[in-house]
């Protein structure tokens, strides 16, 4: 029964199952003339056919190779034209990039043809490359806004200013083409990271992962060669900055500027000359400010940061008012901070309830132990007033309050020193009076750290004590 069953088939489907048998030899012979079409090249002496290969990349891509190792073909597992150490700059740049290893992926028909060489990309992996800030445009322009496509791996950049470093991006990857078009990923800070950018590259998203840190730079379309300028936003946990800026190779200008935390908001204008030198100068207008926060900052970490602090040249005007219903004691505070070669000089107004206190001094940054001078005048029309403020009720025989100040304060050793307290031209502290007032000053204002000095309950004791 099952022998009819496929005689009956054998008869009827004869002409069918030959032809399925002759298919699997033409399927043989295509599969073997391919394999041999794409191995015969292996071959090719490929270093004569190197000058056809960089004159396409400096035509297609502005890519000038200085130099190579070797080139060859590689058949599997797709056809690729490899070049390997290779520098690489541009006609417009003097910027060298080194690759480890360039892969052209070229069309099937330049594979033998190559006078109409054609590839459809070229792959950079394992690339290096120093660049100085000032010439990120022209790395820009001749490098990732490439019209043909461009897959770069495992790139390295280092950014410098003047040949010290900026900051440092590893295991770049970016691709022009395909589902990931202009997305860049790699590690900064190592951490992961992921840059979005737009084909005109007039808007760029950053977003460092796991660390609450994304921004937005967005910028402005009239752009000139020499100039950039745009917006940027960014977010920080729970802080937001946001601000308009203007660079030129020279300066950096940023414009309404806010911050915003739980601690401070405030906004800003600054103008920062980056060549010949660094300079800053900026004004500050501080909505909210929670002076407690102002506590916990290390200062002893930051003054031992001196080869930071010597090279930083800036003029900053600082302004605080105090919005109704707020429970802060100060009204009003106007400063002027001029910091130069390591040594700054301030001067600030403080406004409690139309009581003033002005004062000015200086400081060496970059001393051992930095003295703080002062000069401080503090003047009241109302006595009794100004220290109901701190609720103390005591009574004085004048009304008025004109008291001068003057001394240094060691920052980290917890010290001051009185060379003067004049009280409304009728009262001079002698040496004694001076050394009682330091050691009630060092005993309650200054036991902890030098911001803690201003803490509203030691101020209170403090004047209660002496007063």
């Amino acid at each position: 029964m099952i022998n009819n069953f496929f005689k009956t088939i054998h008869n009827k489907y004869n002409s069918f199952f030959r032809f399925i048998f002759f298919l699997r030899y033409l399927l043989a012979i295509f599969f073997i003339s391919i394999a041999i079409f794409l191995i015969i090249p292996n071959f090719f002496n490929y270093e004569k056919r190197s000058n056809i290969i960089k004159s396409y990349l400096l035509k297609n891509y502005n890519f000038t190779v200085i130099s190579n190792k070797n080139i060859r073909f590689k058949s599997f597992p797709i056809p690729t034209i490899e070049m390997n150490n290779v520098v690489i700059n541009t006609q417009t740049s003097s910027i060298k990039l080194y690759v480890e290893n360039l892969k052209l992926r070229p069309k099937i028909i330049s594979i033998y043809d190559y006078n109409n060489f054609k590839t459809n990309k070229i792959i950079l992996k394992n690339s290096n490359l120093n660049l100085d800030i000032s010439e990120l445009k022209t790395f820009k322009k001749n490098f990732l806004s490439q019209s043909k496509k461009l897959f770069i791996d495992n790139f390295n950049l280092k950014i410098s200013n003047s040949g010290k470093k900026i900051i440092e991006f590893k295991k770049i990857q970016f691709s022009n083409y395909g589902y990931n078009k202009n997305l860049i990923q790699g590690k900064v800070f190592n951490k992961k990271f992921k840059t979005k950018i737009t084909k005109n590259f007039n808007k760029i998203n950053f977003d460092l992962e796991d660390t609450g840190f994304s921004s937005e730079l967005s910028f402005d379309a009239n752009n000139q060669n020499d100039s950039v300028s745009g917006i940027f936003k960014t977010k920080i946990l729970n802080t937001n900055i946001k601000f308009n800026f203007f660079y030129d190779g020279q300066k950096l200008e940023i414009l309404n500027s806010y911050f915003r935390n739980k601690n401070i908001s405030f906004n800003n204008d600054s103008l920062i000359f980056l060549k010949p030198f660094l300079n800053v100068n900026s004004n500050f207008v501080i909505d909210e400010v929670n002076f407690d926060f102002f506590k916990k900052l290390d200062l002893e970490k930051i003054l031992n940061e001196k080869e930071i602090i010597k090279k930083i040249n800036s003029k900053n005007n600082i302004k605080f008012f105090k919005k109704k219903l707020k429970g802060n004691l100060i009204d009003e505070i106007n400063t002027s901070v001029d910091l130069a070669y390591g040594r700054l000089n301030y001067k600030k107004k403080i406004l409690i309830s139309k009581n003033v206190l002005n004062c000015e001094g200086n400081v060496n940054l970059l001393d051992e132990y930095p003295l703080l001078f002062f000069d401080c005048l503090i003047f009241s029309e109302n006595t009794k007033k100004f220290l109901k403020e701190f609720s103390i009720n005591k009574k004085y025989k004048t009304k008025n309050l004109n008291l001068n100040i003057q001394g240094n304060l060691n920052i980290l050793n917890r010290k001051i020193n009185f060379s003067k307290i004049l009280s409304n031209n009728d009262y001079e502290a002698t040496d004694e009076d001076l050394k009682y007032f330091k050691e009630q000053f060092e005993s309650i204002l200054f036991n902890k750290s030098f911001l803690e000095i201003f803490d509203y309950k030691k101020i209170k004791k403090f004047i209660f004590e002496i007063s």
